[in-house]
C-alpha cells in the first residue's frame, strides 16, 4: 500500500530497514536520507519498529485525556508547572506573536525539580515533575512507556543523520546521552469555520535535533518549500520526521530546519496528533561538525532571523522558546527573566 502510495505523496518516503540491510542498501538509505533532510526538510519514515497497537494506544489515550471534562483538565493545566508540563487550552499557546488553536498536554522526562539559585543557569528551571491526569491512571506509565520507545527511535535516526554527513554514528551522543531534553505533544485541533482565522499552529521551526510525528487521518500539517506550502497527509502507522534547529546549527547549515504549520481542521471535526521531539541535554552547546569539503561547500551557515536568534547553548535556546509559546507561565513563574529572554 505504501508503494502505491508514494507517487501521490508530498514528501519523500524512506524504510528504516534498509539501513539494516547491508552496506550498499545502507549507503542507499544515508542518500535517500542527507536528500530528504536538505531538499525537504521532512520525510515520512515507515519500517520504524514501533508495533501498530503501540500507537493505535497512543491515540486511544490521546482522545480519552481530550474526552475530560474541562475542570478535570485545568486540574492539570501548564500554568501550575514552572517546568512547562502539563494541559493547555486552545488559544492560550502563541507562535511568532499569535493564537495557536489546539489543546495538548506536554509531558517531559520525569525527573525531580532542581532548588532555585541565582548561580545556577536559568535554564536549570525546566527540570521537574509532568502533570498527570488522575481520571486516566494508566496514562503515566503509558506514556513514559512510549518516550522510550520513541527515544530508541530518535537515537537510530539521529545516528543516520551523522552518518550521512560522513560522521562517526556516535558524534552526537555527548550532547544527549545520560539526560536527552525530550518533550512529548498530544495535540487535538478543534475544526472551526474557516472564514475566521485558519492558524491550528503558526509557521515555525523546531528547536531540537528532530521530530516524529504521528497523524490521526484528519490533515492539516503543511510544509513550506520554494514552491510553496504542501500538504503532509497522514499515512497510518508511519512517522513524518523532520529535522531541528540543532542539525541546522551543527551542520552550518548544511541541513536547514524547514518552517512548517498545521491548519484548522473544518468544523464539527478535529485532528489528533503524537509529537516527540528529541533535544540534546540543556546543558550542552551545539558542536559544529567537521564536514567534508564537498560537503562543507554547499553549507552556507544557520539561518539568521532577527525575530529568532538562535544559541549554541542547548538550554538558553530552549528556554528562551518556552518563555515565548507560553507567557501565562513566564509572568506567573518567571517574570525575572523576560526582559533577558524575550524580545
Amino acid at each position: 500500500m505504501l508503494q502505491h502510495a508514494q507517487s501521490s505523496l508530498n514528501l519523500p518516503l524512506l524504510d528504516l530497514r534498509q539501513f539494516d540491510q547491508g552496506p550498499f542498501e545502507r549507503e542507499k538509505f544515508l542518500s535517500a536520507l542527507r536528500a530528504a533532510a536538505r531538499d525537504v526538510g521532512f520525510f515520512y519514515l515507515t519500517g520504524h519498529g514501533i508495533p501498530d497497537r503501540e500507537i493505535d494506544g497512543i491515540f486511544r489515550l490521546s482522545r480519552q485525556l481530550f474526552d475530560l471534562p474541562e475542570p478535570e483538565k485545568l486540574a492539570i493545566e501548564m500554568v501550575n508547572s514552572p517546568h512547562f508540563r502539563g494541559y493547555t487550552r486552545a488559544g492560550w499557546e502563541i507562535t511568532r506573536g499569535r493564537q495557536d488553536w489546539r489543546e495538548q498536554i506536554d509531558i517531559g522526562t520525569e525527573l525531580p525539580a532542581l532548588p532555585r539559585h541565582p548561580d545556577l543557569p536559568a535554564w536549570t528551571r525546566l527540570q521537574g515533575p509532568n502533570q498527570w491526569p488522575e481520571a486516566i491512571p494508566e496514562f503515566r506509565n503509558a506514556l513514559l512507556e512510549w518516550q522510550a520507545s520513541v527515544t530508541d527511535l530518535a537515537v537510530r535516526v539521529l545516528r543516520a543523520f551523522a552518518l550521512s554527513l560522513g560522521q562517526p554514528e556516535d558524534v552526537f551522543s555527548p550532547i544527549y546521552n545520560g539526560a536527552p531534553n525530550r518533550l512529548i505533544k498530544l495535540i487535538r485541533y478543534p475544526g472551526r469555520d474557516l472564514t475566521s482565522d485558519d492558524q491550528g499552529v503558526g509557521p515555525h521551526k523546531d528547536s531540537g535535533f528532530l521530530t516524529l510525528l504521528l497523524q490521526d487521518r484528519q490533515k492539516g500539517l503543511q510544509v513550506e518549500t520554494e514552491q510553496g506550502w504542501i500538504d503532509a497527509e497522514p499515512i497510518p502507522g508511519v512517522f513524518v520526521v523532520n529535522i531541528g534547529e540543532l542539525l541546522e546549527l551543527a551542520s552550518n547549515g548544511y541541513l536547514r530546519a524547514t518552517v512548517h504549520r498545521v491548519i484548522t481542521p473544518p468544523a464539527n471535526t478535529d485532528r489528533i496528533s503524537v509529537a516527540f521531539f528529541m533535544g540534546a541535554r540543556l546543558d550542552a552547546t551545539v558542536p559544529l561538525l567537521d564536514l567534508s569539503p564537498e560537503l562543507a561547500a554547499e553549507a552556507s551557515g544557520p539561518t539568521a532571523d532577527p525575530l529568532n536568534p538562535l544559541f549554541r547553548e542547548v538550554g538558553r535556546n530552549y528556554l528562551k522558546g518556552r518563555l515565548r509559546s507560553h507567557p501565562d507561565v513566564a509572568q506567573r513563574h518567571h517574570a525575572d527573566l523576560l526582559e533577558q529572554f524575550v524580545l
